[in-house]
């Protein structure tokens, strides 16, 4: 874990200067594994995002506070109701722990000042934001732990809190560094086992992720892989004295600047020093304030995990359908392709016709000459309880059974494949869906169109969420659809008729319209709005992607067509790469 309590110290540094001595004005809870306080103050406001997410649990200051549910829970009425008006005293860090403590002045009912506490603990999938009372209680936590799931410490209302069990490991900020790293040192020559040094230190030293394990590693051994056995070399464990001294002084004296690893152009790891170990691998990236880097590392991450936590339901209503719609066409077609072999029904039934007189009763088959293939022998099998006309009439009735289930199978078939490709429409609008309003939009459509059961009641009306719009290189303005609902709306009642009307072809994506407002488009604009276009479509990751165009007059709706779904005449298309948009209004 790379947010480790080296990387805590620096941002318990910045929260002091930044709200140190300010109000919480508010407290959301934007999911249950999140509480962000918005604090001012004379040095203005700020916000402080706590997570306990298993695979992100953090604590820094945010400009990317996550979206708010419309309704809070009652934790963070709880939260509101304690801290709401309270101001912090400090954020303080016990040793290089994995913890952070916020001490608050608080009033009670009564009136009088009270010392409120939250501690976050940073700690993998364990952990926590624990609400602490001034006599060390603890309130309530965003996760309660019980003796079913610890037997060693419960997080419980009522219950005395207690420090995570603690590591025998060394802390660098104890006594003077020199001395600090020498004890270390001595500490891992006297390992029993050869032991890679980087996995050796993170064993032996306190609060530092694996990331700055291999910093020491790489930076003492110039590059080279090193095991506790080469300790025994004098200039090698000079190196590592020198080089966890000077990583220790600078912890002491908050002397660090943040730098993120990327690779691939994506966040891979981060630290609270300069990062070498990667070499020509990675970029690294520095950054002035350890809570923006942590902002950045995390958002992408939190972002997919929140949309996916809050849209698990969708995505399973959507799942089984396209499962249920696959199982109905497969089945469906192959019926069909029984009915369309119904000729043979027919041909049984004239030949019969034609030898009826050699057709006695009780007969149970005759071999007669087909007429229909060079008069070769044929041979029928007949029902021995019926007359030669009642088998004639039997097969014919076969024949028209399957005619009739043919077109009954088509008109369904068609039916199905249309609504497995809405199905399909509306997966792909909700794997751009970005925020809790665009999901409820995805979600109040599916109930219009009966996948959802509707609440009971009388509901209330939310505004509709604006299409997306970017402006482009040349001046004209593109609106970019988020759903289907949005997608019809934008194109049929939105846009003008001389619009320029966009949408990836024969692939699931948005709806598009340039505003041209009766002035011409040039093909840069048309390319980089198909671009655009291309981007906010299933072929998202793909190159060459065909974009229709042609002007709004063009594109009409079929009646009784499912939201999002379109015809169009008298288009044109261009081939592009899909690209991120270069501004957003």
């Amino acid at each position: 874990m790379a947010l480790d309590g080296g990387y805590l110290r620096y941002i318990c540094n910045e929260i002091n200067e930044k709200a140190a001595n300010s109000r919480v004005e508010k407290v959301y809870q934007p999911n249950k594994d999140e509480i962000v306080l918005v604090f001012r103050g004379v040095k203005g406001a700020c916000k402080l995002l706590m997570s306990s997410r298993a695979n992100s649990p953090r604590i820094n200051l945010t400009e990317y506070a996550p979206e708010n549910p419309k309704v809070p829970p009652m934790l963070c009425m709880l939260f509101r109701k304690k801290l709401c008006g309270s101001k912090l005293i400090q954020a303080r860090q016990p040793a290089m722990e994995r913890i952070i403590f916020l001490d608050f002045d608080a009033t009670n009912e009564l009136g009088d000042h009270i010392r409120l506490t939250l501690a976050a603990e940073i700690m993998g999938k364990y952990s926590n934001v624990i609400f602490i009372s001034g006599e060390g209680t603890v309130i309530d936590a965003l996760k309660r732990v019980d003796i079913s799931m610890s037997s060693q410490r419960q997080v419980l209302p009522g219950l005395r809190y207690q420090l995570p069990p603690t590591q025998n490991k060394i802390n660098l900020l104890e006594g003077e560094t020199e001395a600090a790293a020498e004890r270390i040192v001595n500490a891992l020559e006297s390992t029993a086992v050869d032991t890679r040094l980087s996995k050796a230190l993170l064993n032996t030293v306190q609060g530092i992720s694996p990331i700055v394990c291999r910093e020491l590693e790489y930076l003492t051994g110039k590059g080279k892989e090193l095991t506790t056995e080469n300790l025994k070399a004098s200039e090698i464990r000079k190196r590592l004295v020198f080089f966890i001294g000077r990583m220790a002084d600078n912890l002491k004296n908050l002397r660090d600047t943040p730098h993120m690893a990327l690779i691939n152009g994506k966040p891979a790891d981060f630290f609270f020093g300069d990062i070498t170990q990667y070499g020509q691998l990675a970029e690294i990236k520095r950054y002035e304030s350890f809570s923006k880097l942590v902002d950045d590392f995390y958002i992408g991450r939190d972002t997919i995990e929140r949309m996916k936590s809050k849209s698990q339901d969708l995505h399973r209503i959507l799942s089984n359908t396209t499962e249920r719609l696959s199982r109905k066409i497969n089945t469906q077609t192959r019926e069909l392709e029984r009915c369309t072999d119904r000729e043979p029904l027919r041909i049984k039934g004239d030949l019969i016709q034609a030898n009826i007189y050699r057709i006695e009763k009780g007969m149970s088959r005759i071999t007669v000459e087909n007429y229909y293939d060079g008069n070769r022998p044929f041979t029928i099998e007949l029902d021995p309880s019926l007359t030669a006309t009642q088998n004639s009439q039997k097969y014919y009735k076969g024949y028209r059974k399957a005619k009739t289930a043919e077109q009954v199978l088509n008109v369904q078939l068609e039916k199905a494949r249309s609504e497995l490709d809405y199905i399909e429409a509306v997966s792909e609008s909700l794997s751009r869906a970005e925020t809790e309003s665009e999901l409820n939009e995805i979600r109040k459509e599916l109930a219009e169109q009966g996948y959802i059961k509707t609440r009971q009641g009388k509901q209330k009306k939310t505004a509709a969420l604006p299409a997306l719009r970017f402006m482009l290189s040349t001046g004209f303005e593109l609106l970019v659809g988020r759903n289907n609902t949005q997608n019809d709306r934008l194109t049929l009642k939105t846009a003008a008729k001389n619009d320029i009307w966009l949408h990836t072809k024969n692939i699931h994506g948005a709806h598009a319209i340039i505003v041209t407002k009766g002035m011409e488009v040039d093909e840069h604009t048309l390319r980089e709005a198909a671009e655009i276009a291309a981007y906010h479509s299933k072929a998202r990751e793909s190159s060459q992607v065909p974009v229709d165009y042609t002007l709004v007059k063009n594109v009409s709706k079929p009646s009784g067509a499912k939201p999002g779904m379109v015809i169009y005449v008298k288009n044109k298309t261009l081939y592009v790469t899909p690209r991120l948009p270069q501004t957003v209004r």
